[in-house]
């Protein structure tokens, strides 16, 4: 795609998320003790069409309580988008949600998508700017948790921010507060962020959500190990690990892990990794940000809370047990 941005500012070109960055940090994560991967490497293209899946599950209240939330409030943060501003957004995926923000806000002159897979961006793009011929779109290509510099020729305009989809909880606590410093140092003072948090904390919801009956949640998570089998010459038999989703109460997160189910050994290149039975691979942390905790957090980062939104799940399978999504209008100082 000729009009891809590759964009990282303090990152050299050849650490663009693929297979040398993921052969390394997999080699890394998976020689301490516990074992962990990267959960950005989750989104091979496989990976991206599982996530858009997993959103579209009975029990995973996550997408369709925000998408509630938005069809609510997208005319009063369209509010707080200037006139000629560029919207970013941090890990666009499908851009299926910037679409409440897009068609609230005919202000808007340009549109810059990041994420770290090519193939999502490359879709996205080519639909956006089939829907909406008037707005210029440049996606760019980055791991969005470095540090970033837009392309010169968007200096001149105002900045807005969007970071739906409860992404913000794949961070700790620490990394999210470094996350939104440094993207209040990108968007500038005055610049607004429209952040996504989940904030449910129900473990009768986060179980099904994470552990889906079909089973398209533990495929997203095994599709890791298929990536390091196809791009690191590994030897994974996905037959002898399972999916497992832990609701860790006193760090208030869901944890994904992948499960070994014997004592094996298994190839990354030339280095041989060890499991014990029943030793796990740690993927993901998926935190679920109380509002008032969110909020601290932001404002040392830099940010003032203009406006806070919750919404509770409009179609709950089980009667007494909701998820709850927020949206924060957030305003850098």
């Amino acid at each position: 795609m000729t009009d891809l941005i590759q964009c990282m500012a303090s990152t050299a070109e050849d650490e663009l998320p693929g297979p040398d960055l993921l052969c390394r940090d997999a080699l890394a994560g998976l020689s301490r003790t516990p074992k962990t991967l990267p959960s950005k490497h989750f989104y091979d293209a496989h990976g991206s069409d599982l996530f858009e899946e997993i959103c579209l599950l009975d029990e995973y209240y996550v997408t369709r309580t925000e998408e509630a939330q938005l069809r609510k409030i997208a005319t009063t943060l369209s509010r707080a988008i200037p006139p000629g501003a560029a919207l970013v957004e941090f890990g666009s995926g499908a851009s299926v949600k910037t679409r409440r923000i897009l068609d609230a806000s005919p202000q808007l002159s340009a549109y810059l998508p990041i994420d770290i897979s090519e193939a999502a961006l490359a879709h996205a793009a080519a639909r956006i700017r089939a829907s909406y011929p008037a707005l210029e779109v440049a996606p760019i290509r980055a791991d969005f948790t470095a540090d970033i510099t837009l392309p010169e020729r968007f200096g001149a305009r105002p900045l807005v921010g969007f970071f739906p989809g409860s992404t913000i909880g794949n961070f700790t606590p620490d990394e999210a507060e470094t996350f939104l410093a440094n993207v209040r140092r990108l968007l500038g003072a005055g610049a607004c962020l429209m952040l996504g948090a989940d904030s449910t904390n129900d473990p009768a919801v986060l179980g099904p959500a994470y552990d889906d009956r079909s089973g398209v949640t533990a495929a997203f998570n095994l599709n890791l190990l298929t990536r390091l089998n196809r791009e690191c010459g590994a030897d994974f038999d996905l037959g002898r690990f399972e999916h497992r989703a832990v609701w860790n109460a006193g760090e208030s997160r869901i944890e994904m892990h992948l499960v070994s189910l014997a004592r094996q050994e298994v190839r990354i290149a030339d280095t041989r990794v060890p499991f014990a039975p029943h030793e796990t691979i740690h993927t993901e942390n998926s935190y679920k940000y109380q509002p008032d905790f969110l909020s601290a957090l932001a404002s040392r980062a830099g940010w003032a809370v203009r406006q806070v939104w919750q919404e509770s799940d409009p179609a709950p399978l089980s009667p007494g047990h909701a998820g709850t999504f927020c949206t924060y209008l957030l305003e850098g100082r």
